[in-house]
């Protein structure tokens, strides 16, 4: 009986499941960075931008510090924070790393403007550097890739061919890189509430962010948690700081 490979090499199972995660629209990526730009001086820049890099200036040293002691050993903790901006990216903020493994933050202007306050910058900033101490892009890949072998397992089981394999692939990793995803922004706000509130600022004001967002429920296979759960997260972090 013939039979179709199931799953190919290991590193192209990687790199299908690091594609996903663009794919995904997963807020943390091991994907190429835009090129940083640097956060310009105060003179002659929107105040906030002005903003964001007087919080960069007490979230990072922070950050940095959180990442020393709670990360696992060995990772860079060197945090580079730019602004994207591109004026026609949309609202977002996001965490990459570079091929050498530096933590890279990056927030496009779009955002910036949404703030209303630096409380809601140092708390995003703190989310976000939240995600490579807890190292969730490692566990994210690892969780496609494991779901890319399962998927193509069966698919072969079932007789299908090679394109068939490879849609149950994609499938797969697509299921295994959501299943903990939820579950990963939770403890980014958890952990990043910690670094807002070491950062002298005030998470519970940061989180109020959330109450502007779309609220995306708690729909199946969806990558972000309702915003009352976040909201409830922060608050009981933020209550055991006190």
């Amino acid at each position: 009986m013939k039979t179709t490979p199931v799953t190919g090499s290991t590193s192209r199972l990687f790199s299908l499941a690091s594609g996903l995660l663009l794919l995904l629209g997963a807020a943390c990526t091991e994907l190429p960075a835009p090129a940083p730009s640097p956060v310009p001086p105060a003179s002659n820049t929107p105040q906030g931008i002005v903003n964001f890099a007087a919080v960069v200036a007490r979230v990072e040293p922070v950050a940095e510090q959180v990442c020393r002691q709670r990360a696992k050993p060995g990772t860079n903790c060197n945090f580079l924070i730019y602004v994207d901006n591109d004026p026609k990216k949309p609202p977002n903020a996001f965490q990459t790393r570079d091929k050498a493994g530096r933590p890279q933050i990056g927030m496009t202007i779009a955002l910036i403007k949404m703030m209303r306050n630096n409380d809601e910058l140092a708390f995003v900033l703190g989310h976000e550097a939240s995600h490579h101490v807890l190292g969730h892009i490692d566990q994210t890949v690892e969780q496609a890739v494991a779901g890319a072998i399962v998927g193509g397992i069966l698919a072969t089981i079932s007789g299908g061919d090679q394109a068939a394999v490879e849609v149950a692939q994609r499938t797969g990793a697509t299921l295994g890189a959501r299943r903990y995803s939820k579950n990963f922004e939770l403890e980014a706000d958890s952990l990043g509430t910690v670094i807002a509130f070491r950062s002298g600022f005030d998470p519970l004001r940061g989180a109020e962010f959330f109450t502007r967002l779309p609220d995306p429920g708690n729909a199946f296979l969806g990558s972000h948690p309702p915003n009352s759960a976040r909201i409830a997260t922060v608050r009981k972090t933020a209550a055991s700081l006190q």
